[in-house]
């Protein structure tokens, strides 16, 4: 499988996936990120206990390269400290900069890492890092 066959399957795979996709009964922070230009609108409400992100959920509409990010942050940053989830946004964000290439690196974002040529369509990166933008800006409020 080459990695645009992997990409279309990530892509396909966390677009249709509703694990995340519910409100959450008590979020102790939502964050609304807005990408204006092709119509992506999320909400991302996180559930922080002791410093460590116990659930998170994605509400809103968008792009399938949009809601398949935030699929993806969504199962990577649920059960991590807000430090590690943090951190995790730079990276993924630093990957689709391509300032981030080392591949040992890169495998923390698991699935995530089948985004990293998006950088190539300058159109969909807002599409892909508007999620981690909205997660960088929930975890400020904590």
């Amino acid at each position: 499988m080459d990695l645009s066959d992997l990409y279309t399957e990530v892509i396909t795979e966390y677009g249709r996936s509703q694990k995340h996709r519910h409100p959450l009964e008590h979020p102790d922070v939502t964050e609304r990120g807005v990408n204006p230009s092709c119509g992506d609108d999320i909400s991302l409400e996180l559930e922080v206990n002791g410093g460590v992100i116990e659930k998170a959920a994605i509400l809103g509409s968008g792009c399938a390269i949009s809601q398949a990010s935030a699929a993806i942050m969504a199962g990577l940053i649920e059960g991590k400290p807000t430090g590690e989830a943090n951190r995790l946004a730079a990276l993924f964000l630093g990957m689709i900069r391509k300032d981030v290439t080392d591949e040992n690196e890169l495998e923390e974002l698991q699935d995530g890492v089948a985004l990293q040529n998006i950088s190539n369509m300058p159109a969909r990166v807002k599409c892909a890092t508007l999620p981690w933008h909205t997660l960088e800006e929930a975890l400020k409020k904590l």
